[in-house]
């Protein structure tokens, strides 16, 4: 008699399991190996522009810990550039990439005497660099750019160019005797900028409703 053919499939063994945890194992293989060819890729990156870095600031003369520093603050902005496109509130994270980038790359200049500005003069400018990394912020949240980020970004900017004047001694008077004579024209832009802020808002709104 033929054997019916139902049961000689029937007597050929699946394993469909050992299959799968196989074909898994392979795929924690290609990923294992691929994170750890980014990994080698990320620190290889990280040593060549420190190995620029320190060679460019002892052509010019420059302290390794103020080079130190100021690549410090670079590696800093640019994890935040990665969380910002592979984690959530990327706005968040592009504002403290944007910051600390400009940080790092001001504090390396100036260690290469390129800006010749030494940080205890400059210190204002981080308020100039707060309101330059909102504008990019403000943008990838809204997609636009709308008056609730660019009016404090310039508030920011403005406010720290002001400084500078002070801090550099651009001018005969001191801040002290600008805030005492001056103390009303502070008052007139914040109320400025609260105008602003309530405009922007109020046109805001008026194009949601659209």
């Amino acid at each position: 008699m033929k054997t019916p053919h139902f049961k000689i499939l029937a007597s050929v063994p699946h394993d469909d399991k050992a299959d799968k945890n196989q074909y898994s194992k392979g795929m924690r293989l290609i990923l294992t190996r691929r994170s750890s060819a980014r990994l080698v890729f990320i620190i290889g990156l990280f040593l060549m522009f420190l190995g620029i870095a320190f060679l460019l600031g002892s052509l010019a003369g420059a302290s390794r810990i103020s080079v130190l520093i100021s690549f410090f603050f670079v590696i800093i902005g640019s994890l935040c550039a990665v969380f910002a496109i592979s984690l959530n509130k990327r706005s968040l994270y592009l504002f403290f990439a944007t910051f600390f980038l400009l940080v790092g790359f001001f504090l390396f200049l100036s260690a290469l005497k390129i800006i010749p500005v030494a940080f205890s003069q400059a210190w204002p400018l981080l308020s100039v660099f707060s309101g330059l990394a909102l504008i990019p912020s403000g943008w990838h949240r809204n997609g636009a750019f709308r008056s609730s980020y660019m009016v404090p970004a310039i508030a920011f900017v403005v406010l720290g160019s002001a400084l500078m004047v002070f801090s550099l001694d651009l001018v005969a008077f001191s801040f002290r005797q600008f805030i005492l004579n001056w103390w009303p024209l502070l008052v007139v832009l914040a109320g400025l900028i609260l105008v602003l802020l309530s405009l922007g808002t109020k046109y805001n709104a008026g194009e949601t409703k659209r």
